[in-house]
């Protein structure tokens, strides 16, 4: 569709946004939010008319795009039905996205907690493990992010966390495998894999195996830059985990319902977590949910021993109507495997060739509906395009990547030295192709930066 113009209508919304809302993760007064009319599909548009092709997902979490019909249809007759109930009560739109979520959920993560969102769904897994096992430290990676609430913001590896880090969360950070910007000065993926296996038991070690409840790692590091794990990693994480007795947590708020062209990335490395951490995919974002598929030994110990922790909203039967319409609307248009497919038949060869093209691209990885570009001044240092935390004029070369591809109607997301492509797990070729191309625009932008 053509969006017609509203720019009076568009001008008191922007008004009432500066004069009201507080934007997360900024500085209020140096912001400058786009004031949205609409969208569908794989597309937004504002209120002057111009659509963008979201390649963004939102926040990655669109995966069946915006306004699917059969997901809005979905909502309005649970909201005819039930709007809202409380969570202690049986209730068939709760019961029935359980069921289909633990039909997805690799080995015998049957139960499932509902929360709002995934970092709510990071603080109940790092809570059942604790109360599990009765340590009190978890672990988790540098380059990562779990969520913006006060545990989730601890366990995060990225710069989000140094605010609010006060050093007594229990938090232990690790470094993780990423052959790219290895730290541990390794040649091959091999070398990769088993140096940060070392890295990880000897931290173990010295942190002292009894003390440590859990190990939480995203299967798929996202917002970081979208670094595949090596082949035998998460494989030997389980290992170590099941060696000391410590629970292993896998966020897949990101990777989960799709995005990686499977349900869960999770499947792509046949390794079954004692929790799984999802949210955004799960109804496409379209009411706020998240939650924990739990294993049957983490379940036998709140049997018959009360589980301390609980929300008003868990399970809500709109966010839950929501859950099963996508489950169900990805099932039957196969956007699982779509996903895969255009991941591996279009999206790769297409970054590859933009790779070779482009002097600013240093490296491309992911999979399915879920890859970055690692943007770089000199691909032989492979010095990042901007510096690490960059801010104000030090982050200009992203800013003007990111603005080039918005003047030509795509909507990227960058985030540091990366721009991801992650758009709807549905989008089609067509549109693909149409952001691939834009995508190859600004990278000649980037390409100024280098040297």
């Amino acid at each position: 569709m053509t969006p017609e113009p509203h720019l009076q209508a568009g001008a008191a919304v922007k008004a009432a946004d500066r004069a009201h809302v507080f934007h997360s993760w900024s500085a209020q007064e140096l912001i400058d939010p786009l004031a949205v009319a609409g969208a569908e599909g794989s597309y937004f548009w504002d209120y002057e008319g111009k659509r963008y092709l979201d390649l963004a997902s939102g926040l990655v979490y669109t995966n069946i795009g915006y306004q699917h019909p059969k997901v809005v249809a979905a909502i309005q007759e649970q909201a005819a039905k039930m709007t809202t109930f409380a969570p202690a009560f049986a209730v068939e739109a709760r019961s029935e996205a359980a069921r289909l979520i633990a039909e997805r959920t690799p080995g015998d993560l049957d139960k499932i907690f509902f929360t709002n969102g995934g970092a709510d769904a990071v603080e109940h897994a790092v809570r059942m493990a604790r109360l599990h096992t009765g340590r009190p430290k978890v672990l988790s990676a540098y380059r990562s992010y779990h969520g913006g609430t006060q545990q989730a913001i601890n366990l995060t590896g990225d710069p989000r966390r140094w605010a609010s880090d006060s050093g007594t969360a229990g938090v232990v950070h690790f470094w993780g495998p990423f052959l790219y910007r290895s730290r541990f000065y390794a040649e091959t993926e091999e070398q990769e894999c088993a140096r940060a296996l070392e890295h990880l038991e000897t931290t173990i070690a010295f942190e002292g195996p009894a003390s440590v409840a859990a190990i939480v790692l995203e299967t798929v590091p996202g917002t970081a830059g979208i670094m595949m794990p090596p082949a035998g990693y998460l494989a030997g994480v389980r290992e170590i985990c099941d060696k000391y007795g410590i629970v292993f947590v896998l966020d897949e708020v990101m990777a989960g319902f799709g995005r990686t062209g499977t349900w869960f990335a999770a499947d792509l490395y046949d390794v079954v977590p004692d929790l799984m951490t999802f949210a955004k995919g799960v109804n496409s974002g379209y009411v706020p949910l998240g939650g924990v598929a739990i294993s049957a030994k983490i379940a036998e110990t709140f049997a018959e021993r009360p589980y301390p922790g609980g929300l008003t909203y868990s399970g809500h039967p709109l966010a839950c109507a929501a859950a099963v319409a996508t489950i169900n609307v990805m099932a039957e248009e196969g956007i699982v495997e779509h996903a895969a497919r255009l991941g591996a038949e279009v999206v790769e060869p297409a970054l590859r060739e933009l790779a070779e093209r482009h002097p600013s691209v240093g490296e491309v990885r992911g999979t399915g509906m879920f890859w970055a570009l690692d943007l770089v001044k000199n691909r032989e240092t492979r010095e990042p395009l901007v510096p690490y935390n960059a801010t104000g004029q030090a982050a200009t070369p992203m800013s003007a990547f990111a603005a080039s591809a918005k003047s030509h109607g795509v909507w990227p997301f960058v985030n540091m030295n990366r721009t991801h492509v992650v758009p709807p797990c549905n989008i089609s070729e067509a549109e693909l192709k149409e952001g691939l191309e834009v995508l190859d625009t600004a990278l000649s932008v980037a390409d100024g930066y280098t040297e």
